[in-house]
């Protein structure tokens, strides 16, 4: 089964709402999986980059502006990481660390330090897709394997999808491995995430 809700019906009332909902599937999310190719995966997503991703989608949409109370909400979802009950298996394409979410200063001592912190932590496994891997797989969407790695989250410009049709979960949890096949971990992730910091270090503050 396949469901949709159009981003500006269930974003109706803002965003905090909706950022609760995603709080409650991650908890019941013990072991879950994330791609997402262009942007930094929102679990950990500094506070600084995600306001000004859920201000880009408030103003995209047109909905109400409560995007400080989403942003609450959505670092109040990081808890996963730190409670000892939940695991995930999170690939980010490299293109995620250079995408410019608010500037330099942004992304600079913030975002891409966050991420090399974070990339011990005994609730993540955290690799990075080179850009010029050769993958087994051609260019999907980001996607989320959620629940008891039963149902699968799209975003995409004007819907959410839930997927929940064994046989679409099961193509998704295919695509993952495949791509997971060319991640890098370890220490080589980290000389990708060294590498995108010398670059910000390096760029004008100004955008």
């Amino acid at each position: 089964m396949t469901s949709s809700v159009p981003w500006q019906e269930r974003l109706s009332a803002g965003t905090e709402a909706v950022q609760d909902d995603v709080i409650r599937q991650y908890e019941r999310t013990k072991q879950g999986k994330a791609y997402a190719p262009h942007m930094v995966w929102g679990t950990l997503q500094t506070e600084d980059y995600a306001t000004v991703i859920l201000k880009q989608v408030v103003d995209f949409l047109g909905v109400p502006d409560d995007a400080s109370a989403g942003v609450a909400k959505r670092m109040e979802r990081q808890r996963v990481l730190y409670d000892g009950e939940h695991h995930y298996d999170v690939i980010l394409g490299e293109q995620a660390l250079y995408t410019n979410i608010g500037g330099p200063e942004v992304m600079r001592a913030a975002q891409v330090d966050r991420l090399f912190r974070d990339i011990d932590l005994p609730s993540l496994t955290l690799g990075i897709l080179p850009a010029t891997a050769r993958v087994s797989m051609f260019p999907v969407p980001g996607f989320g394997i959620l629940g008891d790695g039963d149902t699968v989250n799209v975003e995409l410009v004007s819907t959410g999808v839930d997927i929940t049709d064994a046989s679409e979960v099961a193509l998704h949890q295919k695509a993952f491995a495949l791509l997971r096949e060319k991640a890098a971990y370890g220490d080589a992730a980290k000389d990708l995430i060294r590498k995108a910091r010398s670059f910000w270090d390096s760029a004008p503050l100004q955008e």
